[in-house]
């Protein structure tokens, strides 16, 4: 298989909301592949569709007992708080405090086309609620507070005008030298 780019803030596509899918068929299962190798390669615990640029509605995740594939997921019930550090694939490098529900219902299908209906907590829950968030066009920055939103994009915007980490006269990009 390959992988694909993951799309980083402020990406337009990562603001826009997902569509459902209507038919899991080979295609899907072969999306389901990719969205796994590249989530594995970056290395992150989830990955929304929309953050390689196809706008399907379906997430892949591995919290450490093995990959996951959720199709058309809906968050119907959610409970509690908790604040856990959280990251994200889209904006790379930079991490925040985050308060979401603990608890969380969720409903969708998995790849055979079974229906998943699950109730989860914590790690698990937090997943859902950020892939889900994901594929409805909501950006983890979005959960934060406007002094934080600040920071964060100022911080974005110099570590996009920072030099690279080694400074390299270009043959390297021939030669393979560092």
């Amino acid at each position: 298989m390959s992988t694909m780019p993951i799309r980083t803030y402020p990406d337009p596509v990562l603001a826009q909301p997902t569509i459902e899918i209507q038919n899991i068929d080979a295609k899907i299962a072969q999306l389901a592949q990719v969205m796994l190798e590249t989530m594995y390669q970056a290395p992150g615990v989830g990955l929304a569709a929309n953050q390689i640029g196809i706008q399907k509605k379906i997430f892949v995740y591995d919290k450490g007992d093995g990959p996951s594939v959720v199709i058309n997921p809906v968050i119907v019930e959610t409970s509690g708080t908790w604040t856990y550090e959280e990251g994200c694939l889209s904006v790379p490098k930079l991490h925040w405090d985050i308060v979401r529900p603990n608890k969380v219902h969720l409903q969708g299908l998995d790849l055979d086309g079974n229906t998943l209906d699950v109730e989860v907590d914590e790690y698990h829950g937090r997943i859902f609620q950020h892939e889900t968030d994901h594929l409805n066009g909501v950006l983890l920055i979005e959960r934060l507070s406007e002094e934080q939103k600040e920071e964060t994009k100022k911080e974005l915007r110099r570590m996009r005008m920072a030099p690279p980490a080694t400074s390299h006269d270009g043959l390297h990009l021939l030669f393979g030298e560092e």
